[in-house]
């Protein structure tokens, strides 16, 4: 059992041989945030997540080691950004100017609303929409103003891991409304959209990555990502906050 490490030197041999899912997941983190964000920083705020980790792991549970240290690290980096009020004001009022576009049109047409729609219903040219779905990255991540304080730590435990481990990922969203909600919402997306999400959640490409994938530059990946998450959160919002 990892519990209670005081050997300093297995500990730090764990450390570097975790230190690889630190920085991917530290990376993929600070791909959705803005440029000027120090990703050593989060790296290092990583670590300390690793270390925590490896003080309450519990190898007689079943679940791997790289399942609870990912979680582990995901939370540390995202307590920390939130500590910080990483995202501004005005960008998260801007989010929620598109939600409710979103939410608007897709209540209008019965679908997503196209590129074209949006930026019309919003008065702007279609590259002044774009340019404000880049001034809200990081607020789809980092939107946590519905979650209990301790989120991250009640769903570290465990039980959930446990049946995240035995092929249930969508666990935590543990009503079958709700999924059903996401399911229909996801498959009403755009081909790009879906793909985006995919590859990014599912095969773990980076954004970068996605680009070279389906020939876009990433900022235009981050765009798609961006628009597609708020356009999830739009047409279920109204119904999250009893599932929480």
């Amino acid at each position: 059992m990892l519990t209670g490490i005081t050997d300093k030197k297995r500990r730090d041999e764990l450390i570097i041989q975790y230190a690889p899912l630190v920085k991917n997941v530290a990376e993929r983190i600070a791909s959705r945030l803005p440029n000027h964000l120090n990703k050593d920083d989060l790296i290092g705020v990583g670590i300390i997540g690793l270390i925590s980790a490896l003080k309450k792991f519990d190898e007689t549970k079943n679940v791997s080691f790289a399942t609870y240290a990912r979680l582990r690290i995901q939370g540390a980096i995202l307590d920390e950004l939130r500590s910080r009020d990483y995202v501004s004001r005005s960008a998260r009022n801007k989010a929620r100017k598109l939600e409710k576009a979103f939410a608007k049109l897709q209540g209008k047409l019965e679908r997503h609303p196209t590129d074209d729609e949006v930026s019309d219903y919003l008065g702007i040219s279609v590259d002044e929409y774009y340019k404000l779905l880049d001034e809200t990255r990081g607020v789809c991540i980092l939107s946590t103003e519905n979650l209990s304080p301790d989120y991250c730590e009640k769903y570290g435990t465990y039980d959930i891991l446990e049946k995240i481990n035995q092929n249930n990922p969508y666990f935590i969203l543990a009503h079958n409304e709700l999924k059903e909600i996401l399911k229909r919402s996801i498959d009403s997306l755009s081909l790009k959209e879906r793909l985006v999400l995919s590859l990014y959640y599912y095969e773990e490409l980076t954004l970068k990555e996605i680009g070279m994938v389906m020939e876009l530059t990433e900022s235009r990946i981050c765009q798609i990502h961006s628009q597609a998450i708020l356009k999830l959160k739009s047409r279920f919002k109204k119904r999250y906050d009893k599932f929480v």
